[in-house]
Parts: C-alpha cells; sequence; structure tokens
C-alpha cells in the first residue's frame, strides 16, 4: 500500500508537469522529426514504467472491491496518463481534451490516496 501511495502521488506530480507544459508551448510538433522521437522516448520511459508499476499496484488494491475505485477506473486512468504524457510533447490534441484526461487522472488517482488513508485508519 506505501508503494501505491508513492506511485500515485509521483504520477500527479509527473502529469501536472506535463499539463504545465501542453499549456505553455505551442503545438504541434513534427511528428516525423526522428530526433525529437528518440527525445520523447528517452524522457518518457521512466513515465511510462510509472505508470505501469501504478495500474499493477492499483488493480491489486482494487481487486477486493473495498474500495470507491472500480477496476476499470484503474485502466481508463493508466491510459490517461499514457496520453497525457505523449500529447504533452505532441500538443496534437485540444485544450479541453486534454483538460478532461488531466482531471480525469487526478480525480481517480485523489480517491486512491483517499481509500488508502481510510484503510491505514481502519488499522490503527
Amino acid at each position: 500500500m506505501l508503494s501505491l501511495q508513492l506511485y500515485t502521488e509521483q504520477l500527479k506530480k509527473i502529469i501536472e508537469e506535463r499539463h504545465e507544459h501542453f499549456i505553455s508551448h505551442e503545438g504541434p510538433v513534427n511528428k516525423s522529426d526522428r530526433d525529437f522521437f528518440q527525445k520523447v522516448k528517452s524522457e518518457t520511459s521512466d513515465m511510462f514504467e510509472l505508470n505501469n508499476k501504478w495500474r499493477d499496484e492499483a488493480e491489486i488494491f482494487v481487486k477486493d472491491r473495498e474500495t470507491s475505485v472500480h477496476p476499470n477506473q484503474v485502466k481508463s486512468t493508466h491510459e490517461n496518463i499514457e496520453m497525457i504524457i505523449l500529447h504533452s510533447y505532441y500538443l496534437d490534441i485540444h485544450r479541453k481534451r486534454f483538460k478532461e484526461l488531466y482531471q480525469s487522472a487526478h480525480y481517480v488517482m485523489d480517491m486512491v490516496l483517499s481509500d488508502i488513508e481510510k484503510k491505514a485508519q481502519k488499522h490503527t
């Protein structure tokens, strides 16, 4: 549970940074630029790895259905975070759609953190 809390907090920071980047940059970028692709690949590999770890831990956490988060929400949030990461570099979706992904991911991750806190309080 501690690792899920840590992963969730780290991911929230990452999507916050990606949101700031999306808002402050102009786009879209040239998608066929090989150097840019390599830069994105190297910068995002750790983010994607963290997102995968989060998904794995969150799936275990919500499996017993004693949480307010449904397993499908974990899957959707994982996918939304992937899109946030990629679109923050390629800047190729509307701001409204990006904002929806961003808010949805934060909402579910906040619920996960809340459920972790509730479970911790139960066991004390």
